[in-house]
């Protein structure tokens, strides 16, 4: 009822966005194809896997515009480094970017819808990586939801699974081992997070400045982002074997971080 309340009060849609109308409402904040190089990527990429059962929720008022997401593929799509065949996967969810939508149900509504549509489905359950901090959804709506901890991967990141048979085999981490990325500076990213285009670019800029040897990787598939060292999947920045950042970072705080490495 509060939803429903809410609802009315703010007109708020929860809409299914689709490769034929994802241009109206934009994704992620990002609503000017024409300006945003990160939208068209992140388009380009929905439309290639809208088909596989990439889905996204958008959470969108007439009075505030664009106020949150949510995001889930198939688990053999999953752009994680996870075995998660047969479950849904939530890629990312977020509510408000004004306050006043916050705390109002909205995500829980949409993460129900998501929970429907995987059973009606029949698939095995739903799967989503969580951490503390930014980029990523914390924990505490999917444990409200039934979801449970069945893996771990460093430094902080928890894998959670809701499964709809206790008889079926528990998702997990596949992280493989950084022994690749040993030699200078390493960034990968995915289209799959739209906020891996600007900061990135800048990244590169300075990397030059500094004159690291420098080896940019574009995960452009599910295949190739499962084989990402970093549990957050479409983004990791690695220095000499190290990682240095498992989420898209500001080119003030690449610079921070590489001064404090020397």
């Amino acid at each position: 009822m509060k939803l429903q309340q809410n609802q009315e009060a703010n007109d708020i849609s929860i809409i299914d966005l689709t490769p034929e109308n994802i241009v109206d409402f934009g994704v992620c904040g990002y609503k000017n194809v024409t300006r945003h190089l990160e939208l068209r990527r992140k388009i380009e990429w929905f439309k290639k896997y809208y088909h596989l059962g990439l889905r996204i929720k958008a959470l969108v008022s007439k009075t505030g515009g664009y106020q949150g997401m949510l995001e889930y593929i198939p688990g053999k799509y999953a752009h994680r480094p996870v075995v998660a065949d047969g479950f849904m996967f939530i890629h990312c969810i977020f509510v408000g970017f004004k306050s006043e939508f916050k705390g109002k149900g909205y995500a829980s509504a949409m993460l129900d819808a998501c929970i429907k549509e995987t059973k009606d489905a029949g698939m095995k359950g739903v799967a989503v990586v969580t951490r503390k901090g930014p980029f990523m959804a914390k924990k505490d709506i999917f444990l409200k939801k039934g979801f449970s901890v069945i893996d771990k991967a460093k430094p902080d990141f928890e894998l959670l699974v809701l499964k709809f048979h206790a008889d079926s085999a528990d998702p997990k981490f596949n992280i493989p081992k950084l022994e690749s990325h040993s030699d200078g500076l390493t960034i990968l990213r995915s289209p799959q997070c739209p906020y891996s285009v600007k900061n990135v670019d800048k990244i590169l800029e300075t990397s030059k400045t500094l004159g690291l040897k420098t080896n940019l990787i574009d995960l452009a598939t599910s295949e190739l982002a499962k084989r990402s060292p970093c549990a957050f999947g479409t983004f990791c920045i690695i220095y000499n074997g190290k990682i240095l950042s498992y989420h898209p970072i500001s080119n003030t705080r690449f610079e921070n971080i590489m001064k404090s490495t020397k």
